[in-house]
C-alpha cells in the first residue's frame, strides 16, 4: 500500500490521462494532466504528455515550452531530450534542438531514434560529416532500416561523395525494392554522376509507385532535358502542371527546356510564371538570366542575377553566371571578383574555376590561369570542354610535362563523343582528321545545333547582285584582317553588294575606317542576340553568308544554326571543318585538303585554283632599319627564325629544332616571346637536350610595320607541326624571307605547304621530319642554294598568285556566284572547282 495517498491519486489520474489519449480523447487528457500540474507543477509524465499533445495539434511553440520543463523535471531523461530536440527541431530552432539529441545519445546510446534525429538536424545545419556519423551509430544499432540508409546516403551526397551515396540508397532499395523516395535519391545522385539513362530509370520505378509524384515527373524532365530529348522533357514538365498547374519548378524546367532548343521568349514566358507563383525562386532567376545573357540583353541578365543573389546570397552557380556575363562585357575585375566569390562558396567549384582560368588567359596572366586550370581538372576531370583547355593553356606556357598521357586521354574523350575540347586547341595538338571533325561535331552538337523553329529560307528571286555577308568580331587590326582588307576593297561592286556584321567588342581604329569605307553597310550587332541577327539577315535577303571566326574566340556560331542565308561559308578564320550540317563549303584548295582527306570535312569544298588565303599587299615592310644587336641577334652565325605564336610548338617540332641548330654551327633560333614562363621553358627544354638556351633568342612584339621589317635579320623561317604558320607565313614571304614547311594531314597542317605552292617554292615543302631537318640544314650550310632561293622568292613575290589580291578576289567571287547560281537552280550544295 501507498504511504502517500496524495501521490497514489495523482498516479490514478495519470494514468487516466494516458488511458483518454489513447482512447482518442485529447481534450480529456489536457484537462487532466493541467489538473495535475496545478496539483504538482513538476510532475514530468504530465508535462511530456501535453508536449506530445501540443506537437499533434500544431502548437509547436507550447511543446517546446512543456518538453523544456519535462526535462528541467527530469534531466537524465533521454525520452524527454529526444521529444524537446523533435519539438525545437519543428521551431527551426536547429541549434538548440542539436544540444537536446547530443544529450540524449549521451544519456541512451543505444536509443536509434535519437541518433537518426540528431543526423537529421545536423544536415539541417550542414554539419554533413558529422551527420554521417550519426547514421553510421544508428545503422551498427539497426542495419536493417531502409530509412536509415536512405538519410545516410543523402548525407554522403551533400557531401560529393556520389558513388558511396548511390550505394546507400541501393542497400535502402535492397531492404524495401518498393521505396519510392530511395529511387527518387537514387536518381538525383545518377543525375549528378551524369548517369543519366540509369537516373531515367530510377525516376520511373518512382513514378510507378507514386504517379502523381509532381517533383519526380520535374526530375524526369530535366534528366530527358540532359539527354537531349526536349520533346519528351517538355511532355514531362506538362505532365507535372497537368498534375499540379500552380507548380512554380515545373515552369522553371520547362524554361529551361524552351532554353536549350533556342525558344528564348517562351522559356522567359514560363520563367516569369514560376516567379510569379514563387516570387523568392533564386534558380528561377539565375536562369531567366542565362536567357536573357543569350538574348544579349545584358542589363536585365544582370539584374536577375542580383535578383537571385538577394534570394540566396550563397547562391554559387548565380555568381558564376553573372561573371561570365561580365567577361562578354569586358569587365574582367568585375568578372574576377564574381569568380571569386563564387569559389569562396564553393571550393570545389571545378566549372569556376576553369572560367576563371580562361578570363586570367585572356588577360595574359598565363601562370595564373594554368594553376586555376589544373585546380578544376583535379576536382573534376570530366567538366565540359576542360580538358583541351587546360592543355592549350600549358603549350601557351610550353609545359610539355606528361603531356603525351594527356594527349591520349583527350583523343578517347573525343572518340567517345564526350565534351572533352573546344575544337579550336585542337589544331596544335592532333593532326588527325577525324578526332577533329569529331570534337567539331560534338562541339556544335552540345551547343549549336542547328534551330528548326523557322521556316526553311525559299527561293528568292533573282536580284541585279549577290548579296554577301561577312561576319566576324575582328574588324581591326587584327591578324586576319591583315590578310583580308584588300579584298573587302577589291569586290566587284557592280555584281556583290557587301554587308559587314561586327559583333566584336575589340577597339575600333585606322583598321575598322579601311573596312568600313569597302562595305555597303557596316553593321555593328554586337549587342544584338543570334536570332536577332539571323532575322536581321534574312530580312536584308543576304544571299551568302561568310563566317570569317569559325570556331575561335568571339566566335558567333548560333547565327548561322540559325540558318542567317540560303548559302553559308566557312573561311579563313578557323582552319578546320565547322562540323555543322548548317555551314554548306569551306573555301580551301587541292594542295590543303587533298583528294583523300574530303571525308575530314562536314562542309563541301570550294576549291580555289592557288592557295586558299588571301593576301593584302599593301602591307608595308618598309618600317624601321634594325640591327642585329637592337634585335639581342649575335653580329654574326645564321638566323633561324619562327613568329609562330608559341602554343604552335610541339616537343616533337622544338626537339628537331635543337637538332637543327646543333647541326649548324653558330646558328640561333629568334622565337616570339610571348612570356617569361614560356621563354624559361623552351630554355630549359634546350638545356635538356644538351643545347645552350643562349641559342635561343626571343623576339618582343612591335608594330606591324617594323615587324615586317625585322625579318630582314633572319635568313629562314621554320615552321611548326601540326599547326602552320598562317598569317605569319605570309608575312615572311611578303618580307622576303623563305619558310619550309612538313606538312601533314589536317587543314592547319597544310597552310604553309599552300602559301609556298602559290609562290612557286614548292621544294620549300617536306612530308616528313627528317626531310625537314635535312632541308633546313642544307639550306643553312650552302649558301649559294639559300640565295637562289631568296632571289626566287623575290622574283615570285609580286608575280605569282599568292600576293596577286585581283587575281585571288576574282576567283573566289566566281566561287561565290557559282554557290549563289546552285541554290538558284535549286541543288543542294556540291563540291566547287574553281578554274585558273
Amino acid at each position: 500500500m501507498s504511504s502517500d495517498p496524495r501521490g497514489l491519486a495523482l498516479a490514478q489520474a495519470m494514468q487516466q490521462a494516458i488511458a483518454c489519449y489513447r482512447g482518442g480523447q485529447w481534450l480529456q487528457a489536457e484537462q487532466l494532466c493541467r489538473a495535475i500540474l496545478e496539483r504538482q507543477a513538476s510532475h514530468f509524465e504530465a508535462l511530456n504528455l501535453l508536449g506530445i499533445i501540443a506537437t499533434q495539434t500544431g502548437r509547436a511553440a507550447l511543446a517546446a515550452d512543456l518538453f523544456h520543463q519535462a526535462v528541467t523535471a527530469r534531466p537524465e531523461s533521454a525520452v524527454a531530450h529526444v521529444n524537446y530536440g523533435n519539438a525545437l527541431q519543428i521551431s527551426q530552432r536547429y541549434e538548440a534542438a542539436l544540444h537536446s539529441y547530443e544529450r540524449a545519445v549521451q544519456l541512451e546510446p543505444h536509443d536509434v531514434e535519437a541518433w537518426v534525429n540528431l543526423g537529421d538536424v545536423q544536415q539541417k545545419l550542414h554539419h554533413h560529416e558529422a551527420a554521417l556519423e550519426s547514421y553510421e551509430q544508428a545503422l551498427q544499432l539497426r542495419p536493417e532500416d531502409a530509412a536509415v540508409c536512405l538519410n545516410r546516403g543523402v548525407a554522403l551526397n551533400a557531401l560529393r561523395r556520389f558513388d558511396a551515396a548511390l550505394a546507400s540508397y541501393q542497400r535502402a532499395l535492397q531492404l524495401k525494392p518498393d521505396y519510392a523516395d530511395a529511387y527518387v535519391n537514387r536518381g538525383n545522385v545518377q543525375r549528378k554522376l551524369k548517369h543519366l539513362e540509369a537516373a531515367l530509370e530510377s525516376y520511373d520505378r518512382a513514378l510507378q509507385l507514386r504517379p502523381d509524384d509532381v517533383e519526380t515527373c520535374v526530375s524526369v524532365g530535366d534528366v530527358q532535358r540532359g539527354l537531349r530529348r526536349m520533346e519528351a522533357a517538355l511532355a514531362s514538365y506538362d505532365r507535372a502542371l497537368k498534375l499540379r498547374p500552380d507548380y512554380a519548378p515545373a515552369y522553371n524546367g520547362r524554361g529551361v527546356a524552351l532554353h536549350e532548343t533556342q525558344q528564348f521568349e517562351a522559356a522567359l514566358a514560363s520563367y516569369e510564371r514560376a516567379l510569379s507563383l514563387k516570387p523568392d525562386d533564386p534558380d528561377a532567376y539565375n536562369n531567366c538570366g542565362v536567357t536573357l545573357h543569350a538574348l544579349k540583353r545584358f542589363a536585365a541578365a544582370e539584374e536577375s542575377y542580383q535578383r537571385a543573389l538577394k534570394c540566396d546570397p550563397d547562391f554559387a552557380e548565380a555568381y558564376l553566371n553573372r561573371a561570365n556575363l561580365l567577361y562578354e562585357r569586358n569587365l574582367p575585375e568585375a568578372a574576377l571578383h564574381d569568380y571569386e566569390s563564387a569559389l569562396r562558396l564553393r571550393p570545389d567549384y571545378a566549372e569556376a574555376y576553369s572560367n576563371r582560368a580562361q578570363l586570367l588567359k585572356e588577360r595574359a596572366c598565363l601562370d595564373a590561369a594554368l594553376e586555376s586550370h589544373e585546380r578544376a581538372l583535379s576536382i573534376n576531370r570530366d567538366v565540359d570542354w576542360l580538358l583541351g583547355a587546360v592543355m592549350h593553356t600549358r603549350m601557351h606556357l610550353c609545359a610539355w610535362q606528361g603531356i603525351d598521357a594527356q594527349l591520349a586521354e583527350l583523343t578517347c574523350k573525343i572518340e567517345q563523343g564526350r565534351r572533352a575540347t573546344p575544337p579550336f586547341p585542337l589544331v596544335g595538338l592532333i593532326d588527325s582528321l577525324l578526332v577533329q571533325r569529331q570534337a567539331a561535331e560534338t562541339w556544335v552538337r552540345e551547343l549549336f545545333p542547328a534551330h528548326s523553329g523557322w521556316p526553311p529560307i525559299g527561293k528568292r528571286r533573282r536580284a541585279a547582285k549577290i548579296r554577301l555577308g561577312y561576319y566576324s568580331s575582328d574588324f581591326y587590326e587584327h591578324a586576319t584582317t591583315h590578310l583580308i582588307t584588300e579584298l573587302f576593297e577589291r569586290h566587284d561592286r557592280s555584281r556583290f553588294e557587301l554587308t559587314a556584321f561586327s559583333f566584336g567588342a575589340g577597339a575600333r581604329d585606322e583598321v575598322t575606317r579601311r573596312i568600313a569605307a569597302a562595305f555597303d553597310r557596316f553593321l555593328e550587332v554586337a549587342t544584338r542576340s543570334d536570332q536577332e541577327i539571323a532575322r536581321l539577315c534574312r530580312e536584308l535577303e543576304i544571299d551568302i553568308a561568310v563566317d570569317l571566326k569559325g570556331h575561335t574566340r568571339e566566335a558567333r556560331t548560333g547565327i548561322f544554326a540559325q540558318r542567317a542565308a540560303p548559302v553559308q561559308v566557312n573561311y579563313l578564320g578557323y582552319p578546320g571543318t565547322m562540323g555543322a550540317p548548317y555551314f554548306d563549303y569551306i573555301v580551301a584548295d587541292r594542295t590543303l585538303i587533298p583528294a583523300d582527306s574530303q571525308h575530314g570535312y562536314a562542309e563541301k569544298i570550294c576549291f580555289l585554283p592557288d592557295s586558299y588565303q588571301v593576301n593584302d599587299r599593301r602591307r608595308r615592310t618598309d618600317g624601321k632599319s634594325f640591327t642585329r644587336a637592337e634585335l639581342g641577334l649575335p653580329p654574326a652565325g645564321f638566323v633561324f627564325c619562327c613568329f609562330n605564336n608559341v602554343y604552335k610548338i610541339t616537343p616533337a617540332t622544338f626537339a628537331c629544332w635543337c637538332r637543327i641548330l646543333e647541326r649548324v654551327e653558330g646558328s640561333v633560333l629568334w622565337l616570339l616571346a610571348d612570356s617569361e614562363t614560356a621563354m624559361r621553358n623552351l630554355r630549359a627544354e634546350a638545356t635538356a637536350r644538351n643545347l645552350s638556351p643562349s641559342r635561343l633568342v626571343f623576339a618582343a612584339r612591335m608594330p606591324l610595320q617594323d615587324h615586317l621589317a625585322r625579318h630582314a635579320a633572319a635568313d629562314l623561317f621554320l615552321d611548326t607541326a601540326p599547326c602552320n604558320a598562317h598569317t605569319t607565313a605570309s608575312d615572311a614571304l611578303w618580307s622576303g624571307l623563305p619558310v619550309i614547311t612538313c606538312a601533314g594531314q589536317c587543314f592547319a597542317a597544310r597552310v604553309a605547304a599552300s602559301l609556298l605552292r602559290a609562290i612557286g617554292l614548292p621544294e620549300l615543302i617536306t612530308t616528313t621530319q627528317d626531310q625537314y631537318e635535312a632541308l633546313a640544314v642544307k639550306l643553312a650550310s650552302t649558301p649559294s642554294l639559300l640565295a637562289g632561293i631568296r632571289a626566287q622568292l623575290e622574283r615570285n613575290r609580286l608575280t605569282a598568285p599568292l600576293f596577286d589580291t585581283a587575281r585571288f578576289t576574282k576567283h573566289l567571287e566566281d566561287a561565290y556566284a557559282q554557290m549563289y547560281e546552285r541554290n538558284q537552280a535549286g541543288l543542294s550544295p556540291d563540291h566547287i572547282f574553281v578554274p585558273g
